[in-house]
């Protein structure tokens, strides 16, 4: 998943003077790194779209598990995580990943099961919505803010009918992406590299054994579900890390941030091509009301940085 303190790490082509094949030569990486962040994002609400239609046989909680494998089969040969050594200030937030990993998608594909995708993944865009916004008290976030409350009402539409249940777990799987934000950022500060990341993967695989065991046990798995659930690890988790990793080499940050906004969009489409679930016309239009105040916030993140950066760079020179 995309992060705040992901995409504050991504970097712009430096700026200056540019011979007519610099430019060129920009051009075709933006349009890769363009490429990569449809790819990912795609990839990602597919993946989950797979993972839903395992569910009559293997349970939110069997994808979940198998998930769980999959990422931590493929990041430990990658990243080779060294568990020795650890400090107790690096161990805390490793632990606590653990927990909030679990909980975010346990609670997210629990909530697809109920509402649909397009809906549960919209809702929990909140999560780092509300981290971005939290980081600031200008105005102008604050109106996102509201813009992002009118949007979750419009598209739940409360009454009667509403599956309370549901649109509960899918804020609850906010909460958890928010708190992963948090926890990964101070990870990302105790320990190089993804080692953190690759370390919480193994501990959650770990954890989710025994779960799985009982799971598996009494509620026995076809082969074509455990294949669904493989390629939703491989398509929710792998693939897009790789083409996130490989895009921020190549767009700027707001750039980044602005694309991750279609998030709720590819899990629309992907329910409605996938799993047949329509959305009506209020959900597209809450959809794109929190799609845009995340966008809105995006470009502001992006200018204030900027200007940060300008005022760094006078100082210094004024010295």
């Amino acid at each position: 998943m995309d992060t705040p303190d992901t995409i504050e790490r991504a970097t712009d082509v430096p700026t200056g003077r540019r011979t007519p094949s610099d430019a060129s030569t920009i051009r075709r990486q933006r349009g890769a790194g363009i490429a990569l962040m449809l790819t990912s994002s795609a990839s990602n609400q597919a993946g989950a779209a797979l993972g839903a239609m395992a569910f009559p046989t293997v349970g939110p909680v069997g994808v979940v598990a198998v998930r769980q494998f999959v990422t931590a089969i493929v990041l430990m040969p990658m990243v080779r995580p060294k568990f020795r050594g650890l400090r107790k200030d690096q161990w805390l937030p490793i632990l606590g990943l653990v927990i909030v990993l679990s909980v975010m998608n346990l609670s997210l594909y629990a909530a697809i099961d109920r509402i649909g995708l397009g809906l549960a993944v919209t809702l929990e865009f909140l999560g780092p919505l509300t981290v971005a916004i939290a980081s600031s008290r200008r105005v102008p976030d604050i109106a996102c803010a509201a813009l992002a409350g009118i949007g979750v009402v419009v598209l739940t539409n409360p009454g009667p009918t509403t599956d309370f249940i549901g649109v509960t777990l899918a804020l609850l799987a906010a909460t958890a992406w928010g708190s992963y934000v948090l926890l990964n950022r101070t990870i990302g500060q105790r320990l190089p590299g993804l080692q953190g990341t690759a370390v919480a993967s193994c501990v959650t695989a770990a954890a989710w054994t025994p779960i799985a065991v009982g799971w598996f046990v009494t509620h026995v798995p076809t082969a074509a579900g455990v294949a669904l659930a493989v390629a939703c690890g491989l398509m929710s988790s792998i693939a897009p890390y790789v083409a996130d990793l490989l895009a921020l080499r190549r767009v700027p940050a707001h750039m980044f941030g602005t694309f991750t906004s279609i998030n709720p969009v590819w899990a629309a489409l992907a329910g409605w091509l996938l799993l047949g679930q329509v959305l009506d016309v209020n959900e597209w239009v809450g959809v794109g009301l929190i799609v845009v105040s995340n966008v809105l916030v995006s470009a502001r993140r992006f200018t204030a940085s900027t200007q940060d950066s300008r005022r760094r760079t006078v100082r210094c020179g004024v010295r």
